[in-house]
């Protein structure tokens, strides 16, 4: 089918989808978490033959990704996310004032690519599929060629839940062709774009969309190399713990998250010695694993060996089959990660690297050095938390989400997530791509001035029953 006829089928679907009831939305989103938990058995064994991923890392993926939509579909139906604002006319006012209100309303068809590394939840139904669907904005999905058979299965799925909820026939759509994606960003009828992948492949899609006579915001998650501090009292006293956390998120799912921890950094120390040791053997003990596909082992494998010809090496696996994976943990001082631009990029896969600073000013000086992140992890008891607040603070500019004592790997879908931060983690520090304000990706504000009641979106009118919070003489109200 010709991109033209898919983008004009979502915009004719988007004019009658936007005016949906919050309930009825947040109904169709139910339906398509219930159809999809249907699928549950075939769904996880299609993903398994595509992408090398065990039943209970997918079957963990499928609850997250119903998880998700329902999550969406409980903040439609309380409503305040709209972010409903009214200021009453005020005619004794000198100049008058009139009456004056605004909210967020849907932007219109987006265009969502599919994820190679989670074929579930941040692809055909994940979180940007499902917070469009939320807005009330219509989706065009670019299947990922990596899981193809997984992403037509899911895409089965939400067309049955449009037909037993009453949505548009065209609500959702499906692209399979690979190379149809730089059309779809450039149709004059795409106002937006979800994106979870490369950094090459994130760049290329904002580039396509400055190009088109009307520029259009791509909201790309793309580059991490989510740097760790750990600080000198918390490896004097908790290397063994340490060791065996980090080792475990670093070869999680074989290094295949964009949180994985990939820089490590510390001031030198006979505690950090000791620590190494302890997290290079608690790798090299990790097991070889087979990527998602060949196109990202051969990445991996590429960009391990240009890395540790520049660093080195503390520890590795075994070595693998031909179609494995294997962990490794490379260490440089900090002046030569200064110097190095290379060792800033992200490689993905079990790899990490650890950087040994002189001292805090070098310290300081590695972390003014870095990319925007999406995280960045504080390792460090009371009494470090006290004595480096400044490194904390450093830190807390470099990324969206900071943690304290905790790996990386892992996003909760909450409202208070943030998964996103300063560029290249993303293309804009301002929104998140996971949890419940991912909704406001999709969105824009519109004001309605002198408006009758009887005109008005419900969630303006005086009797709106959503409780939705707003200013009513310049006070805040309920």
């Amino acid at each position: 089918m010709q991109i033209d006829t898919i983008m004009q089928q979502s915009a004719q679907a988007f004019d009658t989808y936007k005016q949906v009831k919050p309930a009825e939305r947040a109904t169709f989103l139910e339906t398509i978490a219930a159809e999809i938990e249907k699928q549950r058995e075939i769904l996880v064994e299609t993903a398994g033959k595509e992408t090398n991923l065990p039943a209970a890392r997918l079957n963990g993926e499928i609850t997250r990704t119903t998880n998700q939509l329902k999550l969406f579909a409980e903040l439609i139906k309380e409503g305040s996310w709209v972010d409903a604002v009214i200021d009453t006319a005020r005619p004794d006012n000198t100049p008058p004032r009139p009456d004056i209100r605004r909210m967020l309303l849907p932007v219109g068809p987006v265009v969502v690519f599919g994820a190679s590394n989670f074929p579930f939840a941040f692809s055909t139904a994940g979180g940007d599929t499902a917070s469009v669907l939320a807005a009330g904005a219509t989706v065009v999905i670019k299947g990922h060629p990596a899981h193809p058979r997984t992403s037509l299965l899911v895409f089965t799925a939400m067309q049955k839940a449009i037909a037993a909820a009453g949505m548009p026939e065209h609500t959702v759509q499906h692209v399979a062709d690979v190379a149809l994606g730089k059309d779809l960003v450039l149709h004059p009828l795409t106002t937006g774009v979800g994106f979870t992948g490369s950094l090459q492949g994130g760049k290329a899609l904002m580039g396509y969309a400055t190009e088109r006579e009307s520029p259009i915001p791509v909201f790309a998650e793309m580059s991490s190399i989510n740097p760790v501090v750990f600080f000198p009292d918390a490896l004097q006293t908790q290397a063994p713990q340490l060791a065996q956390t980090f080792a475990a998120s670093i070869t999680l799912g074989i290094g295949q998250f964009c949180t994985n921890p990939g820089l490590l950094i510390a001031i030198q120390s006979e505690a950090l010695e000791n620590f190494l040791q302890l997290l290079g053997t608690a790798i090299a003990a990790s097991t070889p694993q087979k990527m998602l596909h060949s196109g990202i082992q051969q990445a991996y494998v590429k960009g391990r060996a240009d890395m540790l010809a520049q660093v080195t090496l503390v520890s590795e696996t075994a070595a693998p089959a031909a179609d494995e994976a294997w962990p490794a943990l490379g260490r440089v001082t900090g002046a030569e990660f200064l110097k190095n631009h290379s060792l800033k990029e992200e490689l993905f896969g079990p790899y990490s690297l650890v950087v040994t600073c002189k001292d805090k000013a070098e310290l300081i000086a590695v972390l003014k050095s870095l990319k925007g992140q999406l995280t960045t992890t504080v390792v460090g008891t009371e009494t470090d938390t006290t004595q480096w607040q400044d490194i904390i603070a450093l830190q807390a500019t470099l990324a969206g989400r900071i943690i304290l004592n905790q790996p990386p790997t892992g996003v909760e879908v909450c409202a208070a997530m943030v998964h996103g931060g300063p560029f290249p983690a993303t293309s804009d520090q301002r929104f998140t791509s996971v949890g419940t304000s991912a909704i406001k990706r999709w969105v824009r504000p519109v004001c309605f001035q002198n408006f009758p009641d009887h005109l008005l979106p419900d969630a303006l009118k005086k009797d709106n029953p959503q409780g939705i919070w707003r200013t009513v003489d310049n006070q805040l109200t309920k």
